[in-house]
């Protein structure tokens, strides 16, 4: 079923971070950068010298001994090592997505190298769920396993962990899940959730802990496994970033290594991913000296070197970006799992034949390709079910519960987030696994919590997990009209009218005669950028559309411009899958994102639109209409009245609150006046929240329309 619909921009709620110019021009003093790039590390919580310093060097930072961080490393360590040197058998129980993936092929290559009988297996995803069972329990027991080892799960597998103990099986879990109230009887557990949050490794994700007690084990066995290294950091990058991992602490001093590593990678499963993506290695352009020297991976003396080969950082060094793999590589990977067998995965990332491996990848580009179709069929339906049964009802429902027969459970979670980026609200999307039972994902957004949303729905629900933002879960059919009232009673707890729009969060405002290779250089010291340190967001104001036009299947390609004095600057921009806003208003304000493209061997900066929002101050706005140039309003339950009026020859906005205080604003000022006269009045930037919500009402109020296309 196909749906089309038109709408005249992205339905965004825009939050522009405080802007810091003082803090910023001193960070920039002490660090010797940008003021620019000093604020968008005062956006991401750095303002000190020191803080900064060991963002944008990571390499600087002193690691401690894992074995003093994680409590049962050593006894983990010590099995292990005992089962390589009789021979015993071990077996890793992994999963099905990314991180369980790549995880389970860095420790069994890991095992192997260093002379271990090891074998793994992975639950279904259709038939089992995620995580170890009994099943898995009880077939390595009857195939003479000694050890299992878990990977990036286990934390909550109770029942599972003791009935291996029973059969007489010792247990190592490594996950970083969150820790539930009862732990399982394993003989070791490492998490870096039962660790201090203050530690550098508290974000790793699965294939992270993985990579600590593989690269622990290399060196408590000698020089002689040094060649392991740079195979189980690349695996540790393409996991690590695939599972939406925080870009911070351990991971962003180890992801940057591993970017640097990748275009050289030795495993042909990694050649043969990068290969068809058609991925290529990218410039760094950056200084060696801008790196402090580390002489081992945990601490001083730990006896794990820097990658080998070139001096950390030199000049024309290639690396890959985090949405090389978070976009291209990490999908092909994730689709496996979502609707096909992972051991396909498997088997691409622990071959050693470039031949196995390039038949291997083209089955995961197939499959994905499968994914993709897949997944836009369904966003269709579900849109054209939101659109004609939900839409009218969003704003007192406050969350999205959106069930339909024959859909794939495993790509569901992303179609829930991409109602999620249209609509603003907390999507629950199921499908019928039988005509009695039904299976769903749920995303939520920032004031909503999924995980809390299906607890409160727990008499409800069969299985349920996640977090806050994410969650699965599992319910009789019969009990549907009943969790979406809950989950709408629920929503109703901690969702206000203004939360109902996909938040955008935006850095800083630039102008486009500002954009240049230089300014993106400069970005590339914040790199790699991912969750928790996202890509830089700009604004611009007041830009007028000169182009555009619909590419490919669903996006936009456009040409805008902005006018300082009798200047026009302008310059391409991409809007991905926005064929529903086409064609967009003549003046608007954009929010994006910078991207390279090149063309016919020529490179240029473009942006990456991520929202527009209809100008404030385009100069029609100002120019009183027939219906009414003063008029009051109510906003957050608070009384104003507006009006345009003449300050000499320039039209001037003015809105007055219920204490008497007036906001003025004029076309092309970003500044404005607030107070109980001018003589006293202190400037405020009305592109900040309150004001710029306030000055749409305003002009809502006073019936003058946005502009259009």
């Amino acid at each position: 079923m196909q749906v089309k619909t038109r709408r005249k921009v992205p339905n965004q709620r825009w939050q522009i971070y405080p802007q810091k110019a003082d803090l910023a021009q001193k960070l920039a003093e002490a660090t010797n950068t940008s003021p620019l790039i000093s604020q968008l590390l005062i956006n991401r919580g750095i303002e000190t010298p020191e803080q900064a310093q060991l963002f944008l060097h990571p390499e600087s930072l002193v690691l401690p001994d894992p074995l003093e961080e994680f409590p049962d490393l050593a006894i983990s360590l010590e099995l292990l090592q005992d089962a390589i040197a009789r021979q015993a058998k071990i077996a890793i129980c992994g999963d099905y997505d990314a991180d369980g993936m790549t995880s389970t092929a860095l420790l069994w290559r890991s095992l192997r190298w260093l002379g271990a009988k090891v074998d793994y297996a992975i639950p279904s995803r259709m038939h089992e769920g995620y995580g170890i069972n009994n099943r898995i329990v009880s077939e390595f027991a009857g195939e003479g396993m000694e050890i299992i080892l878990t990977v990036d799960n286990g934390i909550s597998a109770l029942e599972p962990v003791s009935r291996a103990k029973e059969l007489g099986l010792q247990v190592i879990i490594t996950d970083h899940h969150d820790i539930p109230p009862q732990l399982p009887p394993a003989d070791a557990i490492l998490n870096p959730k039962l660790i201090s949050p203050s530690s550098p490794y508290y974000g790793v994700a699965g294939v992270g802990v993985a990579y600590i007690l593989a690269v622990s084990l290399a060196q408590q066995m000698g020089d002689g496994y040094k060649g392991l290294f740079k195979p189980m950091l690349e695996l540790f990058t393409l996991g690590t970033i695939a599972d939406l991992a925080p870009l911070i602490g351990v991971n962003r001093r180890w992801v940057k290594r591993g970017l640097q590593q990748l275009p050289k990678s030795k495993l042909p499963g990694i050649q043969a991913l990068i290969q068809l993506a058609g991925v290529r290695g990218r410039s760094e352009g950056v200084r060696s000296s801008e790196f402090g020297v580390r002489s081992s991976e945990f601490g001083v003396g730990a006896g794990f070197p820097r990658p080998e080969g070139r001096r950390e950082g030199g000049q024309n060094s290639q690396t890959l970006k985090p949405d090389d793999i978070g976009f291209r590589l990490g999908p092909r990977i994730n689709a496996i799992g979502r609707i096909s067998d992972p051991q396909i995965v498997i088997d691409l990332l622990t071959t050693d034949d470039m031949g196995m491996a390039l038949e291997k990848a083209m089955q995961c580009e197939s499959i994905n390709r499968q994914r993709q179709e897949m997944c836009g069929q369904i966003e269709q339906e579900a849109i054209a079910i939101v659109e004609t049964e939900y839409l009218q009802s969003l704003e007192d429902d406050r969350v999205l519960v959106v069930i339909s027969p024959n859909w794939h459970h495993g790509v569901i979670g992303i179609v829930a987030s991409r109602l999620v980026e249209r609509y603003g609200v907390p999507v629950f999307i199921g499908t019928y696994e039988d005509g009695d039972h039904i299976r769903g994902s749920a995303r939520g957004i920032p004031e909503f919590n999924v995980f809390d949303g299906l607890e409160y729905c727990r008499d409800l629900l069969g299985k349920f997990g996640g977090h806050k933002a994410a969650g699965g879960f599992s319910l009789p059919a019969a009990n549907l009209p009943e969790l979406r009232s809950r989950l709408s009673d629920f929503a109703h707890q901690c969702l206000e009218i203004q939360h109902l729009k996909p938040l955008l969060k935006i850095d800083t405002q630039i102008h486009l005669h500002q954009i240049n290779h230089e300014l993106y250089q400069q970005l590339h010291s914040l790199e790699p950028c991912g969750i928790e340190n996202p890509n830089p967001i700009f604004w611009t104001p007041n830009v007028k559309v000169v182009e555009q036009q619909t590419v490919g299947k669903d996006h936009v390609k456009l040409t805008v411009a902005e006018y300082i004095g009798d200047r026009q600057y302008k310059i391409k921009a991409i809007a991905w899958r926005w064929r529903d806003y086409f064609p967009l208003p003549s003046h608007l304000d954009i929010a994006y994102k910078l991207r390279e493209n090149t063309f016919n061997g020529n490179t240029s900066i473009e942006l990456e639109l991520l929202g527009v929002r209809p100008n404030h101050l385009s100069p029609h706005l100002f120019t009183p209409t027939t219906q009414s140039s003063k008029t009051s309003f109510i906003y957050r339950q608070r009384h104003y009245t507006c009006g345009i009026y003449q300050n000499g020859s320039v039209p001037e906005l003015r809105i007055r609150n219920p204490e008497g205080k007036v906001l003025a604003i004029n076309p092309h000022n970003h500044i404005g006046l607030l107070g109980s006269d001018r003589q006293t009045a202190k400037e405020v930037d009305i592109s900040q929240p309150p004001y710029d919500s306030i000055i749409q009402a305003a002009f809502t109020a006073l019936s003058i329309p946005s502009p259009g296309p």
